[in-house]
């Protein structure tokens, strides 16, 4: 590292970065509600002197987009955008998410879910990994460099809505016109870098039953036990889809793109047979390949799950695309703001740095697809901890990403002193 590179290494104020962070941790941003904290996102980015975009999203003409895929019904929304530097040179954007998912059961938490707490090396709460720590973290990276340099370029600080139901808010800000030569995302990625990432899409399937009375049983249909047949099939299925879709940076998942059962509802009363279960559940898609094809193949299961059954042929599973669908995404990993990352990685910790797939879905495929951007992920914290009780992310990783991210700014975009 040079002079200037020591002296914005330097500059990083930790102090104010986790104060920062307690801040948005305290303030709730899910269910569709992350209004309040892009407010306070929006104020401060202009309290450290970028130029600030704030709009509200208008998800009626945002849901006409091809790739519109929102969960949540929003009656409203807020884009938020700092920017920074000229236009004469490169353009760098840095994107990241303010919704969290719910805190969930907090007797299951050892803390207290919306406050930061530092207990062992750990800052504990809900959006710590996923990902108000990565974002934040990138913003005074960015910080400690404008207050050292001035840039030949332009970064382009992204704070986005609804990434964990779709993605509206990544999908509003690209089509709000903003682009750069590369992205990072600061997912979660145990600050590994990561050109690729799965896909995912989120569906509801209907199996029907004949309800009696549950003493003559044999007279009926249960539709839970034709749920448990149509379950197995689709455990064959992740486990065909696994074997085929192989991937080096992959190695170390044994499935990749999951197939995942997250909600089951079926039967009325203990006395009756079921005569219906809803379940829903996530397919995940493997990089390269399009979501058609993920749908078809799933539907095509379905399909030969019901011609082997007697009942199911006759009365046929019902399959929905209900809730959130992401594409998968990849640059290759010789492009030049993956090289920059693993460099300035490896400056920063005297470790070289490791490739890899992500398995969970995100907004590259935003930045990528609508806004031609080639992007990456690279983020602190790991996915395993996140949507959990005790979400927490290392200290560790996320002061070695704000010091590579710092680095990565400077020689991406370039400066004057």
């Amino acid at each position: 590292m040079n002079s200037v590179e020591k002296r914005v290494l330097e500059a990083i104020d930790y102090e104010a970065m986790y104060g920062f962070i307690e801040e948005i941790i305290a303030t709730p941003s899910y269910g569709g509600h992350e209004s309040k904290a892009q407010e306070i996102m929006a104020a401060k980015l202009m309290e450290l002197g970028l130029n600030v975009d704030k709009w509200d999203i208008d998800f009626e003409e945002l849901r006409e987009h091809p790739d519109f895929s929102m969960s949540y019904e929003r009656k409203e929304g807020l884009g938020v955008v700092g920017t920074v530097g000229s236009d004469g040179g490169k353009g760098l954007i840095l994107c990241g998410h303010i919704d969290t998912v719910a805190p969930g059961d907090i007797e299951n938490w050892d803390t207290i879910p919306l406050k930061a707490t530092l207990k062992e090396g750990r800052l504990y709460g809900r959006g710590t990994t996923d990902m108000k720590a990565g974002l934040i973290g990138a913003l005074y990276a960015l910080k400690a460099v404008t207050d050292t340099v001035n840039l030949k370029g332009k970064v382009i600080f992204e704070s986005v809505i609804g990434e964990e139901d779709g993605g509206c808010g990544a999908l509003a800000t690209c089509l709000r016109g903003y682009k750069g030569d590369a992205g990072i995302v600061m997912e979660p990625s145990e600050t590994k870098v990561a050109p690729e990432i799965a896909g995912a899409m989120s569906f509801k399937i209907t199996v029907p039953g004949k309800s009696v009375h549950a003493c003559v049983k044999d007279e009926g249909i249960s539709a839970i036990e034709k749920f448990i047949l149509v379950y197995n099939g689709l455990i064959e299925l992740e486990q065909e889809r696994n074997k085929r879709f192989t991937d080096p940076l992959y190695n170390r998942y044994t499935a990749p793109y999951a197939i995942s059962i997250g909600t089951v509802k079926g039967g009325v009363w203990p006395g009756t047979v079921a005569e219906r279960v809803e379940f829903e559940g996530r397919i995940g898609v493997a990089v390269g390949e399009s979501e058609e094809s993920a749908r078809k193949e799933l539907e095509a299961k379905i399909a030969e799950i019901a011609d082997s059954d007697p009942w199911l042929k006759e009365n046929r599973p019902k399959v929905e695309w209900v809730g959130y669908s992401f594409a998968s995404s990849m640059i290759p990993v010789s492009h030049p703001i993956v090289q920059e990352i693993g460099n300035a990685y490896q400056d920063v910790t005297g470790k070289p740095a490791v490739h890899e797939g992500m398995t969970y879905a995100s907004d590259v495929r935003h930045l990528i697809n609508v806004a031609e951007t080639p992007t990456t992920v690279f983020g602190p914290g790991d996915v395993r901890v996140a949507h959990g009780a005790n979400e927490y992310v290392p200290i560790e990783q996320l002061e070695t990403m704000v010091k590579t991210l710092a680095l990565t700014i400077l020689r991406f975009v370039g400066y004057e002193e």
